[in-house]
């Protein structure tokens, strides 16, 4: 009996002060799950290097961090850089009127000679998607400058969130294989089911950030190169909004090419419009047709339709993190109804 107690009372204590140190990181989860994931993107090039760097643990890492940072930190810091400068210009522009949103509903009216008399027979107020039009185009703005503006105030938090991912990476890349060995002795489950259960995190965590994120990175950069060729305002400003929204499946860059070739068709550039829709649809939806089921849907062994609401529930949920965070925990959920339906249903299914 006072075993039983025990272990029930150091139980509980266990639970609250993992609970209590949980919290005292959370100003950091952010910064503690992009080391996370990145040391698992990044561990396989670690354990490459490992035997050629004569088993020199701290130099491998330093020299798998640095490759890291070249590839993937300092480009996502030079795009985040001109995407705050360009929403910032966009706004201005918008403040001076030199772009006018609400002339985008009417360029479309008059371009289409029977859509005035179909939307006032269906009751269509022009105007009040006018106003709507305008209003959105002015909030966005101003959300972006916001955001700029809050990045140059916050630069010291930005930059120490950023110093301790890195260091994190250190530390992760360096020591992960004892870490995560210790993490699935301390799993309370056979070691059949604990390899099953950390194997999909890795899996699924790899698959998700270099899938995702490389489609994304691909669509951005085919939208964005279109529409600078086109000489449409904003290139890298679409660049990372288009990359953005195809962290989303099956929807994409399309909810940027689509109204931007309407407004052009609207506007009498005929030809451009064209070029964009048979460019979108051809090469930007083929990116994401092709690559996406080869580097995400393949490697997780989700089906498609899993992965599309588990990454739109995820970023509703917890925001761009959700990307990752949302398959991740598809994936593990159906893995452990998996092993209930293996181990713990021994009757027939009717």
């Amino acid at each position: 009996m006072r075993k039983m107690l025990e272990q029930r009372s150091f139980l509980v204590l266990l639970g609250t002060i993992t609970l209590l140190f949980a919290l005292l990181l959370r100003p950091f989860w952010s910064a503690i799950f992009w080391a996370t994931a990145i040391a698992i993107l990044f561990s396989p090039l670690q354990r490459y290097l490992l035997p050629r760097l004569g088993q020199r643990r701290n130099l491998t890492a330093l020299l798998t961090l640095l490759i890291c940072s070249v590839m993937v930190v300092l480009p996502v810091l030079a795009l985040l850089s001109a995407f705050i400068q360009e929403g910032a210009n966009l706004y201005s522009m918008i403040q001076s009127q030199e772009i006018r949103p609400g002339q985008f509903i009417d360029r479309i009216v008059s371009a289409i000679p029977f859509l005035p008399g179909l939307m006032e027979r269906t009751g269509v107020d022009t105007d009040s998607i006018r106003s709507y039009l305008s209003s959105s185009a002015v909030s966005m703005s101003e959300l972006l400058a916001q955001q700029a503006l809050s990045v140059g105030r916050n630069t010291l938090n930005f930059t120490v969130k950023l110093t301790l991912m890195l260091y994190l990476t250190f530390f992760l890349l360096r020591d992960g294989e004892h870490l995560a060995s210790l993490m699935k002795t301390a799993v309370p489950l056979s070691e059949t089911r604990r390899s099953l259960l950390f194997n999909k995190f890795v899996e699924v965590t790899r698959a998700t950030i270099k899938g995702n994120l490389l489609v994304a990175l691909v669509q951005g950069a085919l939208g964005g190169l279109i529409f600078w060729i086109l000489d449409i305002p904003g290139p890298v400003l679409w660049t990372v909004v288009m990359a953005f929204l195809s962290l989303i499946p099956a929807v994409g860059a399309a909810l940027v090419w689509v109204p931007a070739s309407i407004y052009l068709y609207a506007s009498g550039d005929w030809l451009s419009a064209s070029i964009l829709v048979a460019y979108g649809a051809l090469i930007i939806g083929l990116a994401d047709n092709v690559l996406r089921p080869i580097l995400v849907g393949r490697d997780t062994k989700l089906p498609d339709y899993i992965v599309l609401f588990s990454t739109m529930g995820g970023i509703a949920l917890i925001g761009i993190n959700g990307f990752v965070i949302g398959p991740l925990i598809a994936a593990v959920f159906l893995a452990f109804w998996n092993i209930f339906i293996t181990d713990f249903n021994t009757d027939p299914v009717a």
